[in-house]
Parts: structure tokens; sequence; C-alpha cells
């Protein structure tokens, strides 16, 4: 059990649940605008290294952070979830986000046209703003889930800074649907190596978005060119503002284009491959695929990550309540990784050392039997060989 004060809370009754989190949720504004104040602060002490800010503070100072402080286990009860969701200062946090993205993007595509950094200040200024790209997709995915139309709007706006529109179309209608099978290129699989599974989401995810979105068009007699194609509207918002950067700056700024958007891109990627690797829907006689519940998520509690990524951690009881707001969000009884997606980013990085980690935690879902885990089907022979022979070897013995 963690030793954590927001841990010990947890036998707390529920009838007086209090966000213990609440005026920490700020901290992810911190975290957008942080590649600004690496460029101001490089600026003003001649030391470039402030320039790598914001990975440093993702792969090494979160890490730690959630090793000292640890987890939160607690849950606000059904009772207080109207009243927390109801609450407007988590909405506005959120909404205050979208243009500190923008502001970020600017500075950082201005600094690296006209400043004088070498290749190195140049690469830290691009993942800096990549990282922050990858936040603003997690506040794409917390918005987009909304119902209302303004909230959809601001999604696709958030969403045209890391040039990934079709995001909200094909996580809400595709990835809800098909999570934890075979189907879903957003879940990757047992044996799938991270950089496989890269190469798999993000076009299978741009092409879910396209098909999905080009029906909906067909059922109100549209063309999937039509200007009502919320794919393409939120795509325009991105040529606008990286064409207008392109030329105003010239093509200095094209490595730093590259780097931030697909970095950015593989911070969501990163996220979906940890979020259900391995895991399974079980198929029923009919041949549809058993309901999606909390054992098909990976879940972590750990607090500071959790307050950088709005809850998204919590995996399990967003996918049972897709529109429930961030700060309502439980921590349902779900498999649970190592750490928080900081550290777990790092492993996936590294194949044999994911897998080393994470495949006895996927097997022990399942009690050891790996024919009801969702394998790589390129490496299915090969790891059913292998687990199957070890089965064998422990009932021998």
């Amino acid at each position: 059990m963690s030793n954590s004060p927001m841990a010990a809370a947890d036998t707390a009754p529920q009838s007086t649940y209090r966000d213990d989190k609440r005026h920490w949720w700020w901290l992810p504004l911190l975290v957008a605008i942080s590649p600004v104040l690496g460029v101001y602060l490089a600026a003003t002490t001649s030391q470039n290294l402030w320039l790598w800010i914001t990975p440093i503070l993702w792969y090494a100072v979160l890490p730690v952070a959630d090793w000292l402080v640890g987890r939160d286990t607690r849950n606000p009860s059904d009772a207080a979830v109207p009243s927390l969701e109801s609450d407007r200062y988590y909405k506005f946090l959120v909404y205050a986000s979208i243009p500190l993205f923008y502001v970020t993007w600017i500075v950082g595509v201005w600094a690296v046209a006209t400043q004088d950094y070498s290749w190195v200040g140049y690469l830290g200024v691009s993942l800096s703003v990549a990282l922050t790209n990858g936040l603003a997709l997690v506040v794409g995915h917390e918005i987009g889930h909304k119902t209302g139309r303004f909230e959809k709007r601001l999604a696709q706006v958030v969403l045209a800074v890391p040039a990934y529109g079709h995001f909200s179309a094909e996580h809400n209608r595709g990835h809800h649907k098909d999570v934890a099978t075979p189907n879903d290129p957003a879940s990757s699989r047992f044996g799938e190596s991270l950089y496989a599974f890269v190469l798999r989401e993000i076009p299978g995810a741009l092409s879910r978005a396209w098909h999905d979105e080009k029906a909906r068009l067909a059922r109100g007699g549209k063309s999937p060119w039509s200007p009502s194609n919320e794919l393409l509207q939120s795509f325009s918002i991105t040529a606008l503002l990286y064409g207008t950067a392109l030329l105003l700056l010239g093509p200095v700024i094209i490595p730093f284009l590259l780097i931030s958007t697909f970095w950015g891109w593989q911070f969501l990627s990163t996220s979906n491959y940890i979020e259900h690797y391995g895991l399974l829907r079980q198929q029923l006689p009919d041949g549809r695929f058993e309901r999606c519940r909390p054992e098909h998520s990976w879940n972590a509690d750990h607090v500071i990550s959790n307050l950088m990524l709005y809850h998204l951690q919590r995996h399990s009881d967003h996918h049972a309540r897709p529109t429930r707001c961030y700060q309502a969000l439980r921590s349902d009884k779900a498999p649970e990784l190592p750490s928080g997606y900081p550290l777990c980013f790092t492993l996936s990085y590294f194949p044999p050392l994911w897998r080393a980690v994470m495949d006895k935690r996927v097997l022990a879902v399942y009690s050891g039997d790996i024919t009801r885990v969702n394998i790589q089907p390129s490496k299915r022979e090969q790891i059913l060989a292998r687990y199957g022979a070890a089965q064998k070897s422990a009932a021998g013995a």
C-alpha cells in the first residue's frame, strides 16, 4: 500500500469527499507554457540547457515526483459526481490551456527561426513544443468527448496545433467501439513493439476517421469534401497556422514543424500503446466481443502524472463513462501500470525492457492463460509455443 498522504485518506466516508487535488489542477497550464519559459530563461541566462526544460520535466522530473508523492486511490462517490462535474473551476482550467498551446507553438517557431541556436538548442525547442503538442492532444481528448457543440469546436481548435484534427472523430466513433479487440488500431498487442504499433496505429486511425466521417456525411447527402467535414475543418486551421509561419519565417522552420508534429503524435501513440497493451475483450459465441470492462484498460493512480494529464491515467473509468469530466474520474479495480505515464513512456521506448516489465502483468490478468491475450498475429505461434511449453512444464512439475 502506498504511503502517500492522499492514499491514506482512501477510507474517508464518501459523503465527505473533497477533491484534495483541486488547487493543483493548474499544473498542466505550467507545462503548456514551459517551452516559452525555457526560451526566456535561455535568453536571460545564456544557458541553452533551459531550451530542454520540457523534455527534462517529462522524462526525468515527473517520474521521480510520481515515486516521491505516491498514489491517490480515493474516489468520489456517485452522489459527489454531479457537484464535481458542474463546478466551472475545472472547466475553466481546461479552456484556459488552449490559447497557451498556440502561444507556445508561435514562440517556439519564432525562436528557432530568429535565435542563434546550435542544432542542440534547436532540437530542444522542437522537442519541448512536441511534448506540449502531446498535452494539447490530451486536452482535445477531454473536450472532444463532451456533447455540446461549443466543446466540440474547441476540440477542433486545440487539435489543430499538433495537426491531428481527425482525433476526436476517430477516438469517439472508432476506438471506444473496438477497444481491446484485434480490430482496433489504437489497442496494442502482446509482443508488439511500440515502433510496430506506431506504424500501424497512426495510418490506421486516420483511415478509420476518414471512413467514419465519410459515412456520417453520406447519411446527410453530403460529399466528404464538403465544408461540413469535421476533419477538414480542423486541418484547415492547421494549414493556416503552419502556412503563415512558413511564409513569414522561411524554410528554416521545416525541421521544427516535422519534429514538433511527429513527436507530438508519438506522445498520443505511446499513450495508446500503454493504455491497453495485450488486453483482450473475449469473443462471445455469436461472434461479438464482450462489453468493455475495467480489466480492459491499464490504470495508474500516481498523483503527479494524473494531475499533468487530467486523470487520463484513470483510463478504465473513462472507457466506462466517456463523457465524465476529468475531475470526477474514478480508480476502478483495473490492472495497474508499474508507474505513471512518464516512466512508462521511457520503458516502452525499449521493447525488451517493456516486455520484461509488462508481459507478466498481462498474463496475471488472465491467470496465466496466454490464449486469452490480444497477441501480435505475426508472433502468435512463437508466443503460444513459449508460454504453452512453460505451462506444460509447470503442470508436469
